[in-house]
């Protein structure tokens, strides 16, 4: 086939931007404008030099539901070879299928939307609701639109701009299942001509889920009527809240988003993977954020869990959840950007110590690591983890391997609307005097809080870590709890044999096969997280 020969330019301001709350951004990506010049001689030779691998591109776009279509924007090529490339309709109208096919590849130009907003209830026949969504304010909704995006397994998506994101309103719904041999793939236009490195990020927006689930710190009403945010940076209304903490906004499984974060607007940034508002009936598993220049995952209110999350190089915090989240998380390895990063996780809604519901996070089996080769980190959360505000955070079964660093900062009001921290079978690897307080929340303070010595708590284990991650002797040795009876969860399991942290021998296969390798963190995937998956 025929190159379309292209220049896609991918710009991104370069600010200094320190993190502080819900709207915190770390570094931005790109410092743009980056030019990259896909195909033969027109427009230059990229380095490396494509063509050499041994992808041949498919020989036309689908032909999907949507009456919009795919639009064929020729052919792109990069070191894995050539690929056919199917441009995405700035909105899903009706709900629609992406098929996985050899050498194609689908093209997020600018904001996609999956549907129109419904609104924070659904409308009905009674009370028609004026969409916010572009293009869907002309007719006001009488039902919510019940668009479902569904991505085969093994299919490949990537931003074709910056500023490009997928967006699934509230009243409708993405299914992205892949498996353990055919991952689904977000990532960006350098990505695929062959240009990033382990230190690439923020090329592109990520994937936002928009649900009816309830928040707090709302941009419109108030916790005692009808709280509503906007999604950060987002130039157009992207709206989130209601009152379904069981709202359903899809399924993601078996998915990677690579090198997002763009900067949408000023101080507000986009990270791989953002919930917004979403509830209990929402099912996300297996999920790696690579080298996100935000968060690797933001939660913004809602009430749901997640098993088996991966966050490798995030430039800001690898996990975020604040404004009324209730969030649980089992199996997680957070492995932050070396010598950059902030912290490994953030939890609050400063300054909202009043509202409810409370931000709320209970995460098992977890491992959070910062290379010893690292200097402290660059933010503003100053120490490994973050505790401030009206959250309340529960650690069970976990590692915090971070010796370069203080590993537990709390700051906030304090009081009885203060921040609350719980830590059962977690051990530590820290610098300094490990703990960092401010205000009503002095060190002594911190330090009773995770109480070493008691309760299976150590903050002076010395680490056996091995390929940075994995339960070596000493981490082994630590006994560990029942996650299910202490929450009276049953969203948390015991493993078989319970151990604290996140892989040891025998518990490995659960990150290997469906992620990608860097030098943050060898996880056995298929391929490195520089070059794309050709099966």
């Amino acid at each position: 086939m025929k190159n379309i020969h292209r220049s896609l330019i991918i710009g991104c301001s370069l600010l200094a931007l320190s993190a502080c709350g819900p709207d915190d951004i770390a570094s931005p990506g790109a410092t743009g404008p980056v030019t990259v010049n896909i195909g033969g001689s027109s427009g230059g030779t990229p380095t490396p030099t494509p063509g050499t691998g041994t992808v041949e591109p498919a020989g036309a776009c689908p032909t999907i539901a949507d009456p919009q279509g795919l639009t064929d924007k020729g052919t792109i090529t990069g070191p894995t070879g050539t690929w056919r490339v199917c441009e995405l309709p700035a909105r899903f109208n009706v709900s629609t299928t992406l098929p996985k096919l050899s050498g194609l590849l689908y093209s997020i130009r600018g904001r996609v939307d999956v549907g129109c907003d419904g609104g924070y209830t659904a409308p009905t026949d009674g009370t028609p609701y004026t969409s916010t969504t572009p293009g869907c304010e002309a007719t006001p909704l009488k039902a919510d639109t019940n668009v479902t995006l569904t991505i085969a397994p093994g299919a490949i998506l990537y931003g074709a701009t910056g500023q490009s994101w997928l967006a699934v309103n509230r009243g409708n719904k993405i299914n992205a299942v892949g498996t353990s041999s055919a991952p689904i793939v977000f990532t960006s236009a350098d990505n695929v001509a062959g240009f990033n490195s382990d230190s690439s990020m923020g090329q592109w927006g990520g994937v936002v889920l928009m649900g009816r689930a309830k928040v707090t710190d709302c941009d419109f009403g108030s916790v005692d009527t009808q709280c509503e945010r906007k999604t950060e940076g987002s130039a157009y209304p992207a709206v989130f809240g209601g009152g379904d903490d069981t709202y359903n906004a899809g399924k993601m499984s078996y998915v990677q988003i690579r090198y997002s974060g763009f900067v949408l607007g000023a101080n507000k940034e986009l990270q791989a993977l953002t919930l917004e508002g979403v509830g209990s009936g929402t099912q996300i598993d297996h999920f790696q954020s690579h080298n996100s220049s935000d968060d690797g995952m933001e939660v913004f209110g809602g009430n749901m869990g997640m098993k088996y999350y991966i966050s490798t190089g995030a430039d800001d915090d690898s996990l975020d959840v604040d404004t009324g989240a209730r969030f649980d998380l089992q199996y997680a390895i957070l492995a932050q950007r070396s010598g950059q990063g902030d912290a490994l996780m953030e939890i609050d809604s400063d300054g909202k110590e009043t509202d409810t519901p409370r931000t709320r996070l209970r995460v098992a089996n977890f491992v959070a690591i910062q290379p010893e080769v690292s200097s402290n980190n660059e933010g503003n959360d100053k120490a490994s983890t973050l505790f401030r505000g009206n959250s309340d955070t529960t650690l069970i079964n976990g590692i915090i391997a971070t010796p370069k660093n203080e590993c537990i900062r709390m700051t906030g009001s304090g009081g009885a609307n203060g921040a609350t921290l719980t830590a059962r079978s977690v051990v530590m690897t820290c610098s300094g005097d490990k703990y960092i307080g401010s205000g009503e929340y002095d060190l002594a303070k911190v330090k009773t809080f995770f109480g070493s010595g008691a309760n299976g708590n150590n903050d002076s284990l010395t680490s056996t870590l091995t390929n940075g991650f994995v339960n070596g002797s000493n981490e082994d040795g630590v006994t560990a709890i029942d996650a299910a009876a202490y929450t009276t969860s049953s969203f948390f399991e015991v493993p078989s044999p319970n151990k604290i942290g996140a892989a040891w021998s025998g518990n490995t296969s659960w990150y290997t096969g469906w992620t990608c390798n860097s030098s943050t963190a060898a996880l056995g995937g298929a391929s490195n997280c520089t070059s794309l998956p050709t099966t």
